[in-house]
């Protein structure tokens, strides 16, 4: 099984990225996807996460700002992320839990960085 992070780059502070997460897992074996952040020197951090039924869960830090969505039809979920702030940057990683599982898969991660 490969999850596919990609979209992170260099944006300035007010700006807006998009990351994509590719699933080698069919829809119907997919549970829960979700994102999560590592900034330089601290743990990994939970930012969103989102059900087959499309129900949503925020970071206090992102709500309002971030929005996670999934494409079933493309094994695809999706992380805008508007008003990026400093503390934002990190490498975000997707992730997913098979459904039966209770351990999740982890994607290789992509580098977000917001500075002027």
């Amino acid at each position: 099984v490969q999850l596919q992070a990609s979209g992170g780059g260099l944006v300035q502070p007010g700006g807006s990225l998009r990351l994509s997460c590719a699933a080698s897992l069919s829809a119907a074996s997919i549970d829960i996807m979700a994102w999560y952040r590592q900034a330089p020197g601290n743990q990994r951090e939970f930012v969103a996460r989102i059900t087959p039924g499309e129900n949503t869960i925020y970071a206090d830090s992102v709500k309002g700002r971030f929005t996670i969505s999934r494409d079933d039809a493309k094994n695809t979920a999706y992380l805008q992320m508007n008003s990026l702030q400093p503390e934002d940057t990190g490498v975000y990683y997707c992730a997913l839990l098979p459904r039966g599982s209770a351990s999740n898969l982890w994607g290789q991660g992509t580098l977000v960085t917001v500075s002027s």
